[in-house]
C-alpha cells in the first residue's frame, strides 16, 4: 500500500508543508530507474529518492545522500533553480505533482510497474524519466482527477465490480476484506464496513509489516508488524529500507540455496556414477579367477602361450579363456593377475569409503537446505553458512584444485588440468621428493606421484603415472609414447616462460601406451 492513493495523499500534504518555497538544486540518476532530487530549504537539504523499477516502485526520503563521482547523469535540468510553488494531489489517483515556477510541473505517477516521472511545461509533456513508457507522452494533467460515487444505491452486486468501483482501496485492503468474508455479507453490512474503512484510511496510521511472507507498508494493522508510523515521509523511508534489506536477504538466501542445490546435484550424480563403478568392480572378479585357474593348471601351459582355455572350477568345470603375456611364465602371469585382483580390492575399499563420505555430505546438505529455508535474517543466514557450509563445500574445493587425482597401489597420482594448473601443481603443490612426469617434447599435463617416506617409487606405479601423462598429452593417439620422469627438485621454471613450460635438468625416459 506504499503507492496507495491514501498514502500518497497524506504524503503530498506533508511534502507541501516541508517543500513549499524550496528550490530544486539537483536532479540526477546514478542507478538504473532511480532518480534523486535535491531541494534546498534555507540552510538545509531535502532529498527524494524515487525508485521506479518495474518490479518495485517506491519513494524514500533519506536525510543525507552523497552523489557518486562517476556514473551519474543529470536529468530534468529545466527543473534546476525552480521554486516549488505547491504540491497537487490528484483526486482518487495514485499521482501527485510538484508545481514549479515559470509554468513547470513535475508529475510522480506511482502506478506499480508503470510508474514514471514526467516533466510538463504549461501542461505539455517535455520529458519522461522512463522513456520506454511512451503512452505517458499523452498524459493530460487536467484529466487525472477521478470521481467515486459514495452512495449505497450505487454499490454493485458483483464482486469484481465492487473492487473496480472503490478502486482507491487497493489490493491489500480487498485481501483483508476477503478474509473477513465481506463478499458473502448482505449489502447493508457491506456498506457499513466500506464507510468504516474509508474513515480509517482518511487519517491513516502506517504499519511496516510482514504479511504473507512479504514486507509491505499497510494502512491497516495486519501481519507481523515491525514498526508503526504516523507520518507518511517517515513510513515510506522506513518501509523502503526494510524492503531493500529484506530483498538483499532473499537474494543472498536464494544464492545460498542454489549453491547447496548445485553441490547436492553433483553429489547425487557422484553417488550414482561411483555406485555403478563399485558394483561393476565387485561383480568383475576375473583376475582372481584367472590366477586361481592358472595356479591349478600350471603343468598344462606351455611357455610363450598367448591364451589358453582351462576348466574353471568356480563354474562347474566349464572352460574359461585366459589371456597371457607371452614373455612371462605361467606363475608370473598368475602373480600379475593376483596383483590386479588386489588392486581391485583396494579400489573397492576406496570407493566404498568415498561413497560413505558422499552419503554423509548429502545428508548434511539436505539438512542445511532445510535450515536455510527457515532463516529469517541475513545475520542468521551468514552464521549458518559460516558454521555449516565448509563441511558441504569439499566437492567444490575439489573442483577448484589444479589437478585430477588418481590412486594406484596406495600411491597418489596428480594430473594437471591445464597449462595454468600445471604451473600451480608443479610449483606450489609438489614437493622436491615427489616424482614429476611429462610426455616428452609435446604439450601435455604435468603428472606428480606423491613421495612416501623411505620408499622408492615402484616400477608399475611409475608406468601407471606415465600412461596418464601420455594419455593427457598431444600424443594420446600414438601406440608408444616416451615420457620423461625425474624428481621434482630437478624441475624449474624460468622467468617469462609461458604457462606450463618448465626446464628439466635431469631426466629418465620410459615408453608406455597412453591409457586413462
Amino acid at each position: 500500500m506504499h503507492n496507495n492513493f491514501y498514502t500518497l495523499r497524506k504524503l503530498s500534504q506533508e511534502l507541501e508543508q516541508v517543500l513549499r518555497n524550496s528550490i530544486i538544486s539537483e536532479c540526477y540518476s546514478q542507478n538504473k530507474e532511480e532518480l534523486i532530487i535535491r531541494f534546498e530549504i534555507k540552510e538545509k537539504s531535502f532529498f527524494i529518492k524515487a525508485n521506479v523499477q518495474p518490479d518495485f516502485s517506491c519513494l524514500a526520503f533519506p536525510e543525507i545522500f552523497h552523489r557518486a563521482k562517476k556514473n551519474s547523469v543529470d536529468l530534468f535540468q529545466d527543473c534546476i533553480g525552480r521554486t516549488v510553488e505547491g504540491i497537487r494531489q490528484f483526486n482518487n489517483e495514485r499521482s501527485f505533482a510538484f508545481q514549479l515556477s515559470e509554468g513547470f510541473t513535475l508529475l510522480f505517477k506511482m502506478h506499480g510497474n508503470r510508474s514514471n516521472i514526467v516533466l510538463f511545461l504549461h501542461n505539455e509533456v517535455q520529458s519522461l524519466f522512463r522513456n520506454n513508457l511512451q503512452a505517458d507522452e499523452a498524459i493530460e494533467l487536467n484529466q487525472l482527477d477521478k470521481e467515486i460515487m459514495w452512495i449505497q444505491t450505487q454499490l454493485p452486486i458483483e464482486k469484481n465490480n465492487i473492487k473496480k468501483h472503490f478502486f482507491t482501496f487497493g489490493k491489500h485492503v480487498w485481501d483483508v476484506l476477503e478474509e473477513e468474508g465481506f463478499f458473502s455479507q448482505e449489502a447493508a453490512r457491506q456498506w457499513k464496513r466500506l464507510l468504516q474503512l474509508r474513515i480509517a484510511l482518511e487519517k491513516p496510521a502506517f504499519y511496516v509489516t510482514n504479511w504473507g511472507g512479504t514486507i509491505i507498508l499497510s494502512l491497516l494493522p495486519i501481519g507481523k508488524i515491525t514498526r508503526k508510523h504516523t507520518e507518511a515521509i517517515n513510513a515510506l523511508t522506513d518501509f523502503y529500507n526494510h524492503y531493500q534489506q529484506r530483498n538483499a536477504f532473499e537474494q543472498e538466501k536464494a544464492k545460498a540455496e542454489q549453491k547447496i542445490k548445485n553441490l547436492l546435484k553433483s553429489t547425487i550424480a557422484y553417488l550414482a556414477k561411483t555406485g555403478e563403478k563399485l558394483n561393476e568392480i565387485e561383480n568383475d572378479q576375473h583376475y582372481k579367477v584367472w590366477a586361481d585357474v592358472l595356479m591349478a593348471n600350471m603343468h598344462q601351459i606351455k611357455p610363450g602361450t598367448e591364451k589358453v582355455k582351462l576348466p574353471n572350477f568356480y563354474d562347474n568345470g566349464n572352460l574359461i579363456e585366459v589371456k597371457l603375456k607371452q614373455d612371462l611364465s605361467p606363475q608370473k602371469n598368475a602373480e600379475v593377475f593376483y596383483r590386479k585382483s588386489k588392486n581391485q580390492q583396494v579400489e573397492i575399499d576406496r570407493l566404498t569409503t568415498a561413497l560413505l563420505q558422499k552419503e554423509q555430505e548429502k545428508e548434511r546438505m539436505e539438512f542445511l537446505l532445510l535450515e536455510i529455508s527457515k532463516a529469517e535474517g541475513i545475520k542468521e543466514l551468514k552464521t549458518l553458512l559460516h558454521t555449516k557450509l565448509p563441511e558441504t563445500n569439499r566437492q567444490e574445493q575439489e573442483v577448484s584444485r589444479p589437478y585430477h587425482e588418481f590412486l594406484f597401489k596406495d600411491y597418489t597420482i596428480w594430473v594437471g588440468r591445464n597449462a595454468q594448473a600445471n604451473d600451480i601443481l608443479t610449483l606450489k603443490y609438489a614437493f622436491k621428493e615427489d616424482l614429476w612426469l611429462h610426455a616428452k617434447d609435446v604439450a601435455g599435463s604435468h603428472v606428480i606421484i606423491k613421495y612416501k617416506a623411505g620408499k622408492a617409487f615402484p616400477k608399475d606405479v611409475v608406468e601407471r603415472a606415465a600412461e596418464l601423462a601420455a594419455y593427457n598429452s598431444k600424443r594420446k593417439t600414438e601406440r608408444l609414447v616416451p615420457v620423461t620422469y625425474t624428481p621434482k627438485k630437478f624441475v624449474r621454471k624460468r622467468k617469462g616462460d609461458p604457462a606450463g613450460m618448465v626446464v628439466v635438468e635431469k631426466e629418465e625416459v620410459i615408453l608406455v601406451n597412453p591409457k586413462l
